[in-house]
């Protein structure tokens, strides 16, 4: 008998009771989620809830206190530091408020980054560079300077940068908070768009509702808790 549809596939994160402090201050407070390959989570929360925090436990930047967090079922504190850095450049990629784009490097160069990092052959790299840029809608801004570009298009070029090596989790952090509201909701449907076609997970910090509202749910942090969960349509801006 074949197996049944109905049975959901593991979680490709899987987090509990995850606790956080830095000294006295108490940031993460037993903080527990599931995300499905192909979900897309929206973070929010008033400022100091400890959004930004629980992404950088998520992406492995920084470590819990305690609980547990598995990502494409392995634990993530079973790793030491070597095999950590591995896991982030092969399966995760982030984005952030910033861009955080290298200065001096041109938007193809920093796209190919990463790839380079991980060994890719050069043909390889030169059709996935062309290809990401063209599909984010900045291939004739290639040879660009991340100074040269307004602040939508440095956003596309990075969002094209952390999926150049076709994580299988997309970590934002803020991704529109600094841009004007028409390149942010272009920014939100391109990610929405790339999530779709991908079947990448994404977890999105967020002030903004309209980002809120792409994601198929929304945690609402407060104090460092889980305060409120809840399913959202997640249709495109």
């Amino acid at each position: 008998m074949p197996p049944s549809s109905d049975i959901e596939p593991p979680p490709l994160l899987r987090v509990r009771e995850v606790w956080k402090s830095y000294g006295a201050q108490r940031v993460l407070r037993g903080v527990s989620l599931d995300l499905q390959p192909g979900q897309r989570l929206a973070l929010t929360g008033p400022s100091g809830s400890g959004k930004t925090t629980l992404l950088n436990c998520l992406g492995g930047v920084d470590r819990p206190d305690s609980g547990v967090i598995e990502f494409d079922g392995v634990n993530l504190a079973a790793l030491d530091a070597e095999a950590l850095t591995l896991l982030r450049r092969r399966k995760l990629g982030t984005v952030f408020q910033f861009f955080h784009l290298l200065p001096t490097l041109t938007a193809a160069e920093n796209v190919e980054l990463p790839l380079q990092l991980n060994g890719a052959a050069f043909e390889e790299r030169r059709h996935r560079v062309t290809e990401l840029l063209d599909r984010v809608g900045v291939l004739h801004r290639a040879e660009a300077h991340p100074a040269e570009m307004s602040g939508g298009e440095r956003q596309r070029v990075a969002i094209a940068r952390a999926l150049a090596h076709r994580p299988a989790l997309l970590l934002a952090d803020e991704p529109t908070g600094n841009l004007d509201s028409k390149n942010g909701a272009s920014i939100l449907r391109l990610m929405c768009e790339l999530s779709n076609e991908s079947g990448i997970g994404l977890v999105l910090v967020t002030h903004s509702r309209e980002a809120a509202a792409v994601c198929h749910r929304e945690i609402q942090l407060r104090d460092g808790q889980v305060a409120d969960v809840q399913s959202c349509p997640a249709e495109g801006p």
